[in-house]
């Protein structure tokens, strides 16, 4: 099994990670749009077209299963995603969405992600698809600070102490009770134990790479060949020295090779 994974830069490559740990025995290909990022600035029809071609490239370099390890993309162009390819298709919002439905008993879900994600309000229809009620925070900051390296660092501390401290006031004005709160970001896996920290005891954290990866090796049980010597490729669109480098934090280990690749504008 040859398992593709999309991203518009690095932080799918905590969903990489976490698949490599789940389903060790699959090939995988890596690809970061870094040329054409941030998604979230761009409209739904541009997302759509980076999204989808960047979709065909890994099915033509063999993919066989396609993980869209990118909140933007599977928020705004899943569908447009799997019209485009003749292979599964899985975004990270729908597993978030899977994993809280079974974690929540109140029905009452938080999320914190990019400004984009939340403006298309993608896991709050997803959690409503699934009779649950979901608060949707925007943490703009996130990113930035995680991309600087300041994982344990006071500042990011005090940010996440920050913008938690106004969700749960949000959620008590809006009369929710909630105990999940899920990760709409696949930057934000890198400050999981941080964001445990600075929310109640009772609100359980759903890691999107996590139960994402999870997800998957559960879907494809059985349907993995385990290869004698697995292999994963990486591919960039621009700063192949820059993926090389950031997305080694990301991934956990070293990352020696990056295939640069033009899919046009």
């Amino acid at each position: 099994m040859k398992i593709g994974v999309f991203d518009s830069g690095f932080g799918g490559l905590t969903v990489l990670r976490a698949l490599l740990e789940h389903i060790p025995g699959a090939d995988y290909i890596y690809l970061g749009d870094t040329a054409r990022l941030p998604y979230g600035a761009k409209s739904r029809a541009t997302v759509a077209r980076y999204a989808t071609s960047s979709a065909r490239f890994l099915v033509a370099e063999g993919a066989e299963y396609l993980v869209i390890a990118c909140n933007t993309a599977s928020a705004l162009a899943l569908d447009a995603i799997r019209d485009a390819v003749a292979v599964p298709v899985l975004g990270v919002v729908e597993t978030g969405a899977n994993a809280a439905d079974g974690s929540s008993t109140t029905r009452d879900v938080l999320v914190i992600a990019t400004a984009a994600t939340v403006e298309s309000h993608a896991y709050a229809a997803a959690c409503e698809e699934r009779q649950m009620r979901a608060l949707e925070k925007a943490c703009p900051l996130l990113v930035p600070l995680v991309e600087e390296g300041w994982i344990d660092h006071p500042v990011t501390a005090e940010v996440l102490r920050v913008y938690l401290s106004e969700l749960m006031e949000q959620a008590r004005a809006a009369a929710l009770d909630p105990d999940t709160l899920v990760l709409g970001c696949t930057h934000y896996p890198l400050l999981r134990a941080q964001i445990e920290r600075a929310v109640p005891e009772r609100l359980r954290v759903i890691d999107s790479a996590e139960v994402t990866a999870e997800q998957v090796a559960k879907t494809l049980d059985g349907a993995v060949l385990h290869a004698d010597a697995p292999e994963t490729l990486f591919f960039a669109t621009d700063s192949v020295a820059k993926f090389r480098a950031l997305g080694s934090r990301f991934l956990g280990r070293p990352i020696d090779g990056v295939e640069l690749v033009d899919l046009g504008g």
